[in-house]
């Protein structure tokens, strides 16, 4: 559970949600098949869930979210473009849903389809 306090007191946000907006912002770059799944032990262990996000490896320290996406790109899309891509919605994602600051977003291509 991450915490950060307002004038009016604290908010909480499960690092689970974190994991989601993450994801979901990933997925919606051009050019991203889909999650890969490298990072999936890690975060389970972290949350204690059976059902972790896949793709997604986070650590958060204060109110600075270090964010690793793992991805597997379409074939025919220029994959650094895909990866800045990532990099800038996850960004956008994280630092407007939340007051946290996406200090570092390291993008891992896993694989290539067609």
């Amino acid at each position: 559970m991450s915490e950060y306090t307002t004038v009016t007191g604290n908010i909480q946000i499960a690092n689970e949600v974190l994991a989601n907006i993450a994801s979901t912002a990933a997925l919606e770059a051009e050019g991203v098949a889909y999650m890969a799944s490298h990072f999936t032990e890690d975060i389970a262990s972290k949350l204690g869930r059976k059902r972790p996000f896949k793709g997604i490896g986070l650590q958060v320290d204060n109110e600075k979210v270090s964010i690793s996406v793992e991805i597997v790109v379409r074939s025919g899309t220029k994959i650094q473009d895909v990866a800045k891509d990532v990099q800038q919605k996850v960004k956008n994602a994280i630092e407007t849903m939340t007051s946290f600051t996406a200090n570092e977003i390291h993008v891992h291509i896993t694989g290539l389809v067609a």
